[in-house]
């Protein structure tokens, strides 16, 4: 959701089909609130099923040119991020092991980390915290790889 730059919903398989990814559209949008569009590439993932699911939903597809990510530019970040403060410090060791690292690390993107878009808040708005607060705080997020700092009476 480009507003607070939120993921609204993330799944993994090792072998993605059009069934499985039409699927994650009536997961991703359950509640009723479906974006207007979906930009997407042309990946053969996006099978008939999958275009059905977006249709029904009331979603306009946009395909992107071919070999062309850069017009995908919040997913394209997303995954760069992902990939530099995540997974460039990590070995997966399965499915399962990756949903759980996936949603720690999302925990701390929508509820911690800073995106200057936001200026400087998180997806999550947080509240600022005065001095007499009490003392900053550490606290490890995303099994250690980050950190979020608060202030807390001693």
């Amino acid at each position: 959701a480009h507003d607070r730059r939120r993921i609204v919903h993330f799944n993994v398989t090792e072998h993605p089909t059009a069934e499985w990814t039409s699927q994650q559209i009536v997961e991703a949008f359950c509640d009723g609130k479906s974006p207007r569009f979906l930009i997407r590439d042309r990946d053969g993932v996006y099978g008939l099923t999958f275009r059905e699911r977006v249709k029904a939903h009331g979603i306009e597809e946009v395909v992107i040119a071919p070999h062309s990510p850069w017009q995908t530019p919040y997913v394209e970040r997303v995954i760069g991020t992902l990939r530099r403060e995540c997974f460039d410090h990590i070995v997966v060791l399965g499915e399962a092991h990756l949903r759980r690292i996936m949603r720690h690390y999302l925990r701390y993107y929508h509820e911690t980390r800073s995106h200057l878009a936001l200026g400087k808040d998180a997806p999550v708005p947080r509240p600022v915290q005065p001095p007499e607060r009490g003392k900053v705080i550490e606290i490890p997020e995303a099994g250690g790889l980050h950190h979020r700092y608060e202030r807390r009476v001693a």
